[in-house]
């Protein structure tokens, strides 16, 4: 995953709130959200690909994937959590 140095210096690019490593029960929640179509990104594009690591922003309102170890810290890619509470 993330050095925690870098992970110390990245912040959501909306709000610049911290950003911390998702825990693998949120990861799954996601997971299975996405494997049943019922997860979008803010840009409203459905989240099909699984996701390994995630980057969460700190008031748990959205989370940013990491693929292939590099954050994607773009706004419309962040993934709102409060889909997963539907």
């Amino acid at each position: 995953m993330l050095d925690r140095e870098l992970l110390a210096s990245l912040v959501c690019p909306e709000s610049h709130q911290s950003l911390d490593v998702a825990d693998d029960a949120l990861l799954r929640k996601l997971n299975a959200a996405a494997a049943a179509g019922k997860i979008k990104n803010r840009a409203g594009r459905t989240v099909q690909e699984s996701i390994h690591a995630g980057l969460v922003r700190a008031d748990r309102a959205y989370i940013y994937p990491v693929i292939d170890d590099i954050p994607v810290l773009l706004v419309d890619e962040a993934i709102p959590l409060a889909e997963l509470a539907e």
